[in-house]
């Protein structure tokens, strides 16, 4: 287990990254955040996201889907990546991994690798 700055700052490790946060997106609460100056508002961008979660997971229930199937989300704008990765051990408390890539430089693959592997280990 790894606490959340720590987790946060191996997230921004991945190519491109230009901000990272954790969200409670029951609460719209960032619980967490590291950018670089070029990344967005977080706040903002996290308060806004979590709608989009919200709507995957009602869409879920509503295909009698079980939630842990969302391995995440991905919303490809022209010049970023935006990646919302619930956490599977707590998806009934409502957290996620959100991520801002700048698109050129991103390796998509390897974020969501990275993104995976940091949402089993952290500690929230």
């Amino acid at each position: 287990m790894t606490d959340i700055q720590e987790s946060l700052r191996e997230v921004m490790e991945c190519e491109g990254a230009l901000a990272v946060s954790l969200v409670d997106y029951l609460s719209r609460i960032t619980l967490g955040a590291v950018q670089t100056p070029q990344g967005p508002d977080l706040e903002k961008v996290a308060y806004g996201d979590t709608d989009v979660l919200r709507a995957k997971m009602s869409t879920l229930e509503l295909l009698g889907y079980s939630p842990e199937r969302l391995e995440d989300i991905v919303v490809t704008l022209d010049t970023e990546y935006h990646l919302l990765r619930p956490l599977s051990q707590r998806v009934s408390q409502g957290v996620f991994l959100y991520l801002v890539a700048d698109r050129a430089r991103a390796d998509l693959d390897a974020a969501r690798a990275t993104m995976r592997d940091v949402a089993l280990r952290l500690d929230v």
